[in-house]
């Protein structure tokens, strides 16, 4: 169950995927170069390998615990101390602002370490991963005020944040969300309401916990248009603001659940004695707008999540495969009984892991670099358009990678055997613990649902085109390498781009006449989308692991990139032609039955 963070992988695909080299050259991102990135990356593998990554089994087995009578929640043993360290070295600011305390690094580089520690434990990431999403809020919509006050405790993660959003009768439908602010004489609001399925809403690891809650003011709209977005922290801050008095927010209940079972998903109480006092964040009724903030940044940290787990799983099942003595050779039956990485159905699963979670990787970079651009670009243009790429490529991330690590882990069972189904051996609980990635922070469903409807019909898919034009560039230069890797990758993506733009055709000539044919294409046009642009990656990545090996460096390394990338045209990519058919003509079928018939 040893963990050993990709590092030369990560820096490659910060090299040749995001484009590290020219983010550095941005405002505000110059130490984000090649050198600081293998630097950070090497220490923070470090950090993850000998703290975080030896909890992650203990605590699975002895799950975060509410103490009924004093209402504290104690997180798995070893939690705490592990995030003393990793609040003390830094980690929490990677990606924040130097002006509030954080270094300030580009997003890509973040998005590495990110992967690191959800690969190490994901149930102690899940902290880190909340309380940037309540950074981004405040960044984006909190007063100059509440940011001084707020801000620098939660980038060092001093504090941490949630994100309270469900409700017992509201789940992805916020239209239902009952619980209700009342403004107070003194600018404060009063909160009133429960609300569940709440990631670290009470723990004994930070100082103070920053509550961001969506609420109804008094008068508000119906529907979504009437929710509001409020600051409520565990303990109250005192006029030179520090931690106070407790706050009336409590948590009541903590779930059992199938797996992230060291992680505290906390049922909360708001306005038990009295009211919670919380501050209004941006203005009233816009709160849907500013948690999509949150949001947005907690389904890209899911989407790593994903890359996360699928590579931990992969890389038992690889050390497993090479240990595990079985059978005898296929080309070679009077011989001994061989390591089962020699069978070739064991070589197909790991080939299907590694290209898997390779794919996603470089997706994923590929995200993070348009961030950057989006958030530093000096060209306002550029700015726009990069915005509009990542925004286009967050439900892929978040989508793609996610059932990919449930597929991944799956495999990582499988190549185990009948030890697989032995809790002992470690890969049943990544199994269980990827279920919950395609679920919270919005279903795979509703990733294609945003993917059709904001993504694509909104804009008569100009982004899509957009990225099919960068695409034939690549295209076009992967067309001039001759090796046969090269041009089966090439055939394949050629035939998955035409594919893709069949099933883009489809959706938009559909979305609005017929909605129902559109939705029942909807998770089908994800996984379509990701697996072109995941192959696109991965041509990127065949031509850059090309150039490198030409010049001399790692042959080794190089080359298995490049027999990767084959590895995905001829076993991924092939599946983009079936999609896109089953978008194409499964509309029908999907809608056939009455709900009666089911």
């Amino acid at each position: 169950m040893n963990y050993v963070a990709p590092v030369k992988d990560m820096m490659f695909n910060l090299k040749h995927i995001a484009h590290l080299e020219s983010l550095c050259e941005l405002p505000d991102l110059q130490d984000s170069s090649l050198e600081t990135a293998q630097a950070v990356l090497e220490e923070f593998a470090r950090f993850n390998q000998e703290v975080t990554a030896g909890l992650n089994w203990s605590g699975d087995q002895t799950p975060s615990k509410l103490d009924p009578n004093t209402g504290v929640v104690h997180t798995s043993p070893g939690f705490k101390a592990a995030y003393t360290q990793f609040i003390h070295a830094g980690w929490q600011g990677l990606e924040h602002p130097q002006a509030y305390g954080g270094q300030g690094f580009a997003k890509s580089i973040s998005s590495a370490c990110a992967e690191m520690l959800n690969s190490a434990n994901l149930s102690f990431a899940l902290c880190p991963l909340l309380t940037d999403g309540a950074i981004e809020a405040l960044r984006v919509a909190g007063s100059a005020q509440m940011q001084a006050r707020f801000l620098p405790h939660l980038v060092s993660g001093q504090w941490s944040g949630t994100m309270n959003l469900t409700e017992p009768q509201a789940g992805s439908d916020l239209s239902l969300i009952q619980t209700r602010a009342q403004e107070a004489e003194d600018g404060h609001y009063l909160l009133f309401g429960t609300k569940i399925y709440i990631t670290y809403g009470e723990h004994d690891m930070s100082e103070n916990i920053v509550h961001m809650v969506l609420a109804r003011a008094k008068d508000a709209p119906p529907g979504v248009k009437g929710i509001s977005l409020f600051l409520v922290p565990k303990f109250k801050l005192t006029p030179e603001g520090q931690v106070g008095e407790r706050n009336d927010v409590h948590c009541v209940q903590l779930e059992h659940k199938l797996g992230i079972k060291a992680s505290p998903t906390a049922v909360m109480k708001f306005g038990e004695h009295g009211g919670a006092q919380g501050l209004l964040v941006g203005e009233l009724n816009r709160g849907l707008e500013y948690m999509f903030i949150m949001m947005n940044a907690a389904r890209f940290g899911v989407g790593l999540q994903g890359v996360a787990l699928g590579e931990r799983a992969y890389q038992a099942a690889r050390n497993y495969a090479l240990e595990r003595v079985q059978s005898r050779a296929v080309d070679n039956p009077s011989g001994g009984a061989v390591a089962i990485v020699q069978h070739p159905d064991v070589k197909r699963m790991l080939m299907t892991m590694r290209a898997y979670v390779q794919s996603a990787r470089a997706l994923s970079f590929a995200a993070a670099g348009a961030y950057d651009r989006a958030h530093h670009h000096p060209d306002a243009a550029v700015r726009l358009q990069e915005q509009a790429i990542y925004e286009f490529m967050v439900p892929l991330v978040k989508g793609f990678s996610t059932e990919m690590s449930q597929w991944v882990s799956s495999m990582a069972v499988q190549v185990h055997g009948g030890m697989g189904f032995i809790e002992e051996t470690g890969v049943a609980q990544y199994y269980r613990d990827a279920k919950i990635l395609t679920i919270y922070e919005g279903t795979t469903a509703i990733q294609a649902n945003d993917l059709l409807g904001r993504k694509t019909w909104k804009d008569r898919g100009r982004v899509a085109q957009l990225l099919l034009a960068q695409m034939a560039v690549t295209l076009s230069a992967l067309s001039a390498n001759p090796t046969p890797q090269a041009k089966s990758l090439h055939q394949r993506m050629v035939e998955a781009i035409e594919a893709f733009e069949l099933a883009l055709d489809f959706v938009l000539k559909h979305f609005q006449a017929k909605p129902l044919l559109a939705y029942a294409a909807g998770v089908p046009f994800l996984m379509l989308t990701s697996q072109v642009m995941a192959g696109w990656q991965m041509a990127k990545s065949m031509m850059a692991a090309q150039a490198e090996m030409d010049a001399g460096q790692d042959r080794a390394f190089h080359q298995a990139k490049i027999d990767t990338a084959h590895f995905y045209a001829q076993h991924i990519l092939t599946q983009s032609p079936g999609l896109a058919q089953s978008i194409v003509f499964g509309g029908e079928s999907v809608n056939a039955l009455s709900a009666e018939s089911f």
